[in-house]
């Protein structure tokens, strides 16, 4: 027995990588793998009927590590891209301003603030006197009364007048896009008394470009925007 103790155990690292690690000992700590390694070696080591709470310890910890670094990356993904969308509604907003009369606001709707805000389409509809007939004149399309409550409802029960509708494509704005989208949002437009009201349609290809579980702060703000540029125009 005193002859098993004496012994002197083999050492298996040679001695510049020993003397490097016990200089250093950072260097494995800051190892996950190697430290996960070195847990399972201690617990084989001590058996199955011996439970190393150190190391289960250290598993917890590195558990909710883990979910602690994948929340702060979830974060700051989500950061920069609420930062890159508030500067794409910024640059759109300036397009709006700059045309100097009404069909150049209507054209830039489709030659500057759609392709910025990365939409196939960009259309305003407005619903039409009694007397007048629709019509569809680039990104204006004129309806009869009462049009933009049924585009909105799309079949279902209708929401409240001011809320943004992001959806899959529905059949009933085909016609108002004039080509295959995937998805869309409608932004109703109040535009004042003894005036109908109007609705901003865009609609992309892509399935995912607009969802109801996405957030609608910043159609908003551009929603309000517009409406305020487009009373402008109608005023004059």
């Amino acid at each position: 027995m005193t002859e098993a103790l004496d012994r002197t155990p083999e050492v298996a690292l040679d001695p510049g990588t020993r003397d490097r690690l016990l200089a250093e000992p950072a260097l494995i700590l800051g190892d996950r793998e190697l430290m996960r390694a070195l847990v399972a070696a201690r617990e084989a080591e001590l058996g199955e009927n011996v439970i190393d709470i150190r190391g289960r310890a250290m598993q917890a910890l590195e558990h909710r590590l883990d979910r602690l670094e994948s929340a702060h990356e979830s974060v700051i993904s989500a950061a920069y891209e609420n930062q890159a969308g508030t500067q794409t509604i910024h640059r759109a907003v300036l397009s709006l301003l700059e045309p100097m009369d009404f069909p150049g606001f209507l054209e830039t709707l489709e030659t500057d603030v759609a392709p910025i805000l990365r939409v196939e389409t960009l259309k305003l509809v407005m619903e039409s006197p009694e007397d007048a007939a629709p019509s569809d004149t680039g990104p204006l399309v004129v309806l009869p009364a009462g049009s933009i409550g049924r585009l909105i409802a799309a079949g279902r029960k209708a929401p409240r007048g001011d809320d943004i509708v992001l959806r899959r494509a529905s059949p009933e704005t085909l016609a108002v896009h004039g080509t295959e989208v995937r998805s869309e949002a409608l932004l109703p437009l109040d535009l004042g008394p003894g005036r109908r009201p109007a609705l901003l349609v865009m609609g992309s290809r892509d399935t995912g470009r607009f969802s109801p579980a996405q957030g609608t702060d910043l159609l908003r703000f551009f929603a309000q925007v517009f409406r305020l540029v487009l009373i402008g125009w109608l005023r004059g």
